[in-house]
């Protein structure tokens, strides 16, 4: 007979475990230093591609492969620096057109990329932000949002 409670379970019976941050990444994530060697590496090809004027190839290459899970904070900030460079020497006009050729995966690592960079008003341009996140929301849907919001942090 049921005692009308919704719980099945009794969570107190669990005790007090809890997950560390280890745990809640994949354990085969590269080092530090190979993250951030990695980071240093891709930031100057796309300098190098945004000189020559091929936006087209940064902004898939940016967007590649995120520091994702590292304790490198500096490795992140110099991505997140990165991708906001980029995005900032694209033309408004040429957004929609980027965006279409993004896969959906790269279009979920922008959006958050894209938050990252609204949590710092004083650093970056808020105008570019917002007119990208307008556009990508156009693109991929409403669902970039949710998943941006929901899953590994940038």
């Amino acid at each position: 007979m049921s005692d009308g409670s919704f719980r099945k379970i009794d969570i107190d019976a669990f005790g007090d475990d809890h997950v560390t941050e280890e745990e809640l990444y994949p354990p085969d994530l590269p080092s530090s230093d190979d993250v951030y060697a990695d980071v240093q590496g891709r930031t100057e090809q796309v300098r190098s591609l945004l000189r020559r004027g091929d936006v087209h190839s940064a902004l898939p290459l940016v967007l590649a492969n995120p520091p994702y899970g590292v304790r490198n904070e500096s490795a992140k900030e110099i991505h997140s620096h990165t991708v906001m460079e980029v995005l900032s020497s694209i033309k408004a006009s040429e957004i929609t057109i980027l965006l279409k050729q993004l896969s959906p995966d790269d279009n979920d690592v922008l959006m958050k990329y894209l938050y990252k960079g609204m949590a710092s008003p004083e650093t970056y341009n808020m105008a570019v932000l917002l007119n990208w996140h307008e556009k990508l929301v156009e693109v991929a849907g409403n669902g970039a949002i949710v998943r941006a919001i929901s899953g590994y942090t940038v």
